[in-house]
């Protein structure tokens, strides 16, 4: 069994070389002018090994030959001085070179990858955020843009000594080709014990991905301003550390254990290799005391023998290395694979200039990915346009999910939604959100500048600031911008230097004056004012109904007089329509809707 794993691995670290094309693909397409200077300094690089060796071998032997001439003459000594000294400075002045291309290159390939994977996780589907294997997968991914720029130093180095080695090979063989199998029996054992414990070091990383994301986030509630009041208030400081410490010492045991075994026959490997190499030097030593070779030349084939037996070291360690990070790059391209079930298709149509006769619901059913309960069944209903649609119902009735539906962050699982009798599903994708603006209850505190806050409502219109103080103005977030020192400049929350924090409520001012950045036929409040008074919340709608007269409108809240003001009440139980028309119908009608009003209003008597 243990053979067959072995056999396993290394098939598994050769299959994935296969990487390696598609990633020097992105890395050309990253800069193509940087890629080319970097593969020709490496090429000039390579021979340089081999030529300062023969000049050092010239030298040597033309020494000798001065010492036991009768008049001596020093001046083909000071030019192949000379040549060696130029070699030196011209090998300084590539690898600094090279050094400089490297990073530089690395830095611009990292930043084009982040920007894919953000663009590209912008593409895929709500359903796959919810996933935790999704987000194993995005959390590899991420590591990819940073860790992942050395493996274009590592195979181009490898390239390049690859090279180095085989002029150096021809000059061993040249002089004597038995020294080829003693550098073979050198570092063959090495190579195969790297390649054992580098296999099994991704295995452990990788199987460990879901314990290394509850470490960030740990590590994140631990140390963050979001969470600092829960864990002073409720002194979690050490429940928090003792779960971090736990779970991270099990990670250092089980690292531990690969790392001092890996230690361990390192050694015995590496004396191996070093007798080898011993062995070599003894034969090079006695063919010169024979005469069969010149002093010269022992110096030239020590130091070739010497050099290969590093480089190939470094080739076989580095080919490890090269195949594990080949390994993690595959999760990078998976992640780069993965396609949504929510797009644009080639046949699609615009979302109409204007909505004629409404958004329909035709018996719409939805169940979440992963779970056999429905969250809405059965619904049919139609939003006429320019109308006010309140949404009410208890937590869970599939009130926030229905909105997910009409917004196409889902699909139905049945049933279909209709705009002017045309299918969602067949509506551009950026069409359809482009006009339809949707403020949630759990939306983002940006810490961004104000104007940057609004902005992100409709992010093509950043620069327009007329149109960024018109919305503040509607959602009165303007009341709190104004008291800001740099007003529309300045940075929200605290997270960044001279960040200033608001409170709950003008955060949410700022959060609904995104709703009013873009030109909407339909916009959609969440319960974005939950947190408001029931004072402030009906001042909010009231302003709201106002200001978008003539457009569609969905509100969801649970104060029954603000829920009042719109055209009709769509009441949701157990994710099934239970009632539906006007305020004055539904308690007319003396049903759920008119129980909950009356509950709710003996409250504020």
């Amino acid at each position: 069994m243990a053979k067959n794993n072995e056999t396993r691995n290394f098939k598994e670290q050769f299959s994935a070389l296969r990487n390696l094309p598609r990633f020097f693909t992105l890395i050309w397409q990253t800069s193509r002018r940087f890629t080319l200077i970097n593969l020709v300094l490496r090429l000039v690089k390579s021979v340089i090994p081999l030529a300062m060796l023969y000049v050092g071998k010239l030298i040597i032997d033309e020494i000798v030959l001065l010492i036991e001439a009768s008049e001596p003459d020093p001046t083909y000594l000071w030019w192949l001085l000379g040549a060696e000294l130029g070699l030196a400075i011209i090998s300084d002045v590539i690898n600094r070179g090279i050094t400089l291309v490297d990073i530089l290159l690395g830095d611009l390939f990292s930043n084009q990858t982040s920007v894919e994977i953000i663009q590209h996780a912008a593409r895929l589907d709500m359903y796959q955020f919810e996933n935790p294997e999704f987000y194993d997968k995005l959390e590899r991914a991420r590591r990819q843009t940073s860790s992942r720029t050395a493996l274009m130093s590592q195979v181009l180095q490898q390239l390049q000594e690859f090279i180095t080695v085989l002029t150096l090979g021809a000059g061993l063989i040249a002089f004597n080709p038995w020294l080829i199998l003693i550098l073979v029996i050198a570092v063959i054992p090495s190579f195969l014990g790297e390649s054992h414990f580098n296999q099994r070091s991704y295995s452990l990383t990788r199987s460990w991905t879901p314990e290394r994301r509850e470490l960030d986030y740990l590590r994140y509630i631990g140390a963050s301003d979001t969470t600092a009041k829960e864990v002073k208030i409720f002194n979690l400081s050490d429940f928090l550390a003792n779960r971090f410490a736990e779970l991270s010492h099990k990670y250092y045991l089980a690292n531990r254990k690969i790392a001092v075994q890996r230690a361990g026959w390192g050694v015995l490997l590496s004396a191996l290799g070093t007798l080898a190499y011993y062995g070599a030097y003894v034969v090079i030593a006695l063919q010169t005391i024979s005469g069969a070779i010149t002093l010269g030349t022992l110096t030239f084939l020590t130091g070739s023998f010497a050099r290969m037996r590093g480089m190939l070291q470094s080739i076989m360690n580095r080919f490890s290395r090269i195949t594990e990070s080949a390994l993690y790059l595959q999760d990078l391209f998976d992640f780069l694979e993965l396609e949504p079930s929510i797009k644009t298709e080639s046949d699609s149509v615009p979302f109409p200039d204007t909505v004629q006769r409404g958004f329909t619901f035709e018996n719409v059913g939805f169940r979440y990915p992963g779970t056999d309960k429905w969250a809405i069944r059965n619904l049919s209903f139609q939003l006429q346009p320019g109308e006010k649609l309140a949404l009410v119902g208890e937590n869970g009735a599939g009130k926030t999910t229905l909105v997910k539906l009409l917004a196409r962050l889902y699909d139905p699982s049945e049933g279909r939604i209709l705009i002017d009798g045309v299918d969602l599903r067949t509506i551009n994708l950026e069409s359809l959100r482009r006009n339809i603006g949707i403020i949630f209850q759990d939306y983002i505190r940006f810490q961004l500048k104000a104007k940057e806050n609004l902005a992100v409502g409709n992010i093509d219109q950043l620069a327009n600031l007329d149109l960024i103080e018109a919305s503040a103005q509607k959602s009165m977030a303007n009341e709190v911008i104004d008291e800001l020192p740099e007003r529309y400049e300045q940075f929200l929350g605290k997270r960044f230097k001279d960040g200033v924090d608001l409170s709950g409520g003008q955060w949410q001012k700022i959060a609904l004056g995104r709703a009013y950045m873009r030109d909407a036929q339909l916009l959609i409040l969440d319960e974005p004012t939950a947190a408001l008074d029931a004072r402030a919340e009906h001042e909010v709608f009231l302003r709201f109904s106002e200001l978008i007269e003539g457009k569609s409108a969905v509100l969801i809240s649970h104060r029954f007089s603000t829920v009042r003001m719109a055209d009709r009440i769509l009441f949701l139980e157990n994710g099934q329509l239970l009632e539906l028309g006007t305020h004055q119908e539904l308690l007319d009608k003396g049903g759920k809707y008119a129980e909950l009003f009356q509950l709710q209003a003996q409250g504020y008597q």
